[in-house]
């Protein structure tokens, strides 16, 4: 086929996707003996189609994305003529391969789907990403019937609030606002397309299914639809809800988890999002590799932070909190000034914690996660996902790392309002001279969210499920 038995670590086995550009291979990590899916792209077609930045968009998104519901990508190597993308095995094929042979799924099993679909969606709309590409092709299946979603090609990085131009997507699941040349909310278009897989679950066919583009079209602007005769109630009551075709008035994805119906045998799924930092250099570096043998990707250490601000913190004369206390209004990431021990300034988290009814939970000696407690109202849920880290710069010095990577932005401000408070009463308390050295905040950001640029078509297909772009 062209390409050799092994790629860095990884062994090729059988092909078990080909697309245009594009094959998607199974290879065994011969480090751990798991199996991978590596995608294997022809760079000078890639290059020759304009096609980098939307494969590189993928790639990025993808790597920002961890959750169980949502296909991970491992690593990426680049030689001179070959882009390899390793991802998760996932064994069980697409959706879509599923639903031929099934026609319509039981009420429980679509349900069951439809909840990790919507859990993906939400965690991808909390951090800014906007699929717009759902449908059945691009969820796959893991052996134990876990759903995760694939091909984040077309997909949009922004802001929240801000409206998307780009018309893109399949037409039997594309939004009204998106054919109407308007622009648009990708929350909501999301949403929109996952009432469309929703439909075709329970119904084992389409809501909006014509041989012409415009006949289908000018269904979907309308919703005009037929609920089969064996939906319930509550089915029908949600669906008209999402296939809203004003998209102002569209049920959104928190009201989606307080419905009723999709709230019966309801187990949420959340991200696994790590405090290990998020490598992105291997995307820029696959497409401009000219070696055609790769080592694998090394992850940057320096150990002369610390050291070197161990030696400032010697001084009694110097007032470190400017130096420590930052906030990125994008990414929610604050650090604070703490001048007590390791051990004083963990107790002072957690007393932070509980004061903004969080729950905590050490993942090692120095590093703690926090979670709302849950209080389950018809599952309205309100949940945050912070992280804090101390680093100890001096035994009376410390620096309190605190990240937010979801949930609520009143319950993390909250929380470092109060962790600001225990810090600066205790200090206080312990000595007068510490009184004129309150931590003050000095804001600056420290990096930006990339904004991916977007593509009017999509020209790579993929039988599996694995994007080629």
């Amino acid at each position: 086929m062209g390409f050799a038995s092994n790629v860095g670590k990884y062994q090729l086995g059988r092909t078990i996707g080909e697309g245009t550009f594009a094959k998607v291979k199974l290879a065994l990590d011969s480090t751990n003996g798991k199996y991978v899916a590596i995608k294997i792209l022809d760079k000078h077609m890639v290059m020759q189609t304009n096609l980098k930045n939307q494969v590189q968009r993928e790639i990025r998104t993808m790597k920002l994305l961890n959750h169980s519901n949502i296909v991970r990508i491992h690593e990426v190597i680049g030689t001179k003529t070959k882009i390899y993308i390793v991802m998760e095995h996932v064994s069980g094929g697409q959706l879509a391969d599923k639903m031929l042979y099934a026609k319509r799924f039981s009420e429980g099993e679509a349900r069951k789907l439809f909840q990790q679909l919507i859990d993906a969606m939400d965690y991808c709309h909390n951090r800014g990403v906007y699929h717009r590409d759902l449908k059945p092709e691009n969820l796959l299946l893991a052996s134990n019937g876990t759903l995760k979603m694939s091909d984040f090609g077309l997909s949009a990085l922004r802001k929240p609030g801000d409206l998307l131009s780009t018309k893109c997507g399949s037409p039997s699941y594309v939004a009204p606002e998106l054919i109407l040349s308007k622009v648009y909310d990708g929350a909501a278009a999301d949403v929109w397309s996952s009432g469309v897989i929703l439909f075709e679950l329970l119904a084992g066919h389409l809501p909006f299914d014509e041989s012409s583009l415009m006949s289908l079209y000018k269904k979907i602007s309308r919703a005009e639809y037929t609920f089969p005769q064996w939906f319930t109630q509550d089915q029908k009551k949600l669906i008209s809800r999402i296939l809203d075709p004003n998209p102002r008035t569209r049920i959104t994805i928190p009201e989606i988890i307080e419905n009723e119906w999709f709230q019966q045998d309801y187990v949420p799924t959340y991200g696994n999002d790590s405090d290990e930092k998020i490598y992105l250099d291997d995307v820029n570096a696959a497409f401009d590799s000219i070696e055609e043998n790769v080592a694998e990707t090394k992850i940057p250490k320096s150990s002369s932070f610390i050291n070197a601000f161990q030696l400032i913190a010697m001084s009694n004369d110097l007032d470190l909190s400017g130096l420590f206390e930052e906030q990125d209004e994008n990414k929610h990431k604050t650090r604070i000034g703490s001048k007590h021990t390791i051990t004083e300034t963990m107790k002072k988290i957690e007393a932070a914690a509980t004061d903004a009814s969080l729950s905590v939970a050490r993942t090692n000696n120095f590093r703690m996660k926090m979670h709302a407690k849950q209080i389950m109202t018809r599952c309205c849920r309100s949940y945050i996902d912070i992280s804090a880290e101390v680093i100890e710069v001096a035994p009376t010095n410390c620096v309190v790392e605190i990240s937010r990577s979801a949930g609520e932005l009143r319950l993390y401000k909250e929380f470092c309002k109060s962790l600001s408070s225990q810090l600066t009463d205790k200090a206080a308390a312990s000595s007068p001279k510490q009184e004129s050295e309150a931590v003050n905040t000095d804001r600056e950001s420290i990096e930006e969210k990339e904004r991916s640029e977007e593509t009017n078509s999509r020209t790579i297909k993929d039988y599996r499920g694995y994007s080629s772009s």
